[in-house]
């Protein structure tokens, strides 16, 4: 039930929208959604004078005129990987708010809780790898035993990635050394007779790699006219990219190297 609200009550639910915005950016949302949930937020809360903007890697949000209190906050939200659960979670908070269901305070436990949602387990994320690795190899054309042979590559990449790796390198090393091994599961079960096309035992494989989702959000943004953000995101994506091809490149031209024939 919405009831009046004083000053402190108004920036109290612009901190509210901050922390909502916060969450939506660090999980990868798209700019148009951050900055409208922000100023839904702040307007059903009866703060008519707010003002967000948002880039791909930061928030600015200011309010305040002659008839509310002065309001500003800057934060820098650095990139990192897409968390869509929280996004849903947030959107439908959101909604609630708008319809009178949170106050000020109970919104703001209820986001806390959201930021700090637990991944999916390593398990999950280890067979997701898995099974993804060898869906996308069948449907780049591979056979049912160049999947077999995706799907260990699969398991074996986010093995790597949560237990040997586990975030301790930067991005640019972390995807360089994510296609490497891959690469060389593939090639070692390829000359085992486990696998009849090693192209597609290898596109299969690093898809778990690829940020499918940024790259869709940049273009999202684009098109929304939020060019900055855009091309932020569309350079991490490529970067990103460029790493895969660079950590599988390496792994082939060493074996072509020391075989001295081709592998395709």
């Amino acid at each position: 039930i919405r009831t009046k609200m004083g000053k402190e009550d108004k920036r109290e639910a612009l901190n509210v929208a901050f922390l909502a915005g916060d969450i939506l950016l660090a999980s990868g949302a798209e700019i148009f959604r951050v900055e409208e949930t922000i100023f839904r937020i702040a307007q059903a809360y009866g703060v008519e004078s707010s003002d967000a903007f948002v880039l791909s890697s930061g928030i600015f949000l200011t309010a305040g005129n002659d008839r509310e209190a002065d309001f500003a906050r800057v934060l820098h939200i650095p990139l990192s990987a897409a968390r869509l659960d929280r996004v849903t979670e947030v959107n439908q908070l959101s909604r609630e708010i708008v319809q009178g269901k949170h106050t000020p305070a109970q919104a703001r436990e209820r986001l806390l809780e959201i930021q700090n949602m637990p991944g999916k387990s390593k398990l999950c994320q280890v067979l997701a790898s898995g099974v993804g690795s060898a869906c996308f190899c069948f449907l780049f054309g591979g056979d049912w035993l160049d999947s077999a042979a995706a799907f260990a590559s699969g398991l074996l990449l986010y093995l790597f990635l949560l237990y040997l790796v586990r975030g301790r390198l930067s991005k640019i090393a972390s995807n360089i050394s994510g296609g490497a091994p891959v690469t060389f599961c593939c090639i070692l079960l390829y000359q085992c007779g486990i696998g009849h096309q090693l192209g597609q035992m290898i596109i299969g494989s690093i898809i778990p790699l690829v940020p499918g989702v940024a790259f869709t959000t940049a273009i999202r943004d684009i098109a929304d006219e939020d060019y900055i953000a855009g091309a932020v995101r569309m350079l991490d994506a490529l970067l990103v990219t460029f790493c895969i091809a660079m950590g599988v490149g390496l792994v082939m031209t060493l074996y072509h190297y020391l075989t001295g024939g081709t592998m395709l």
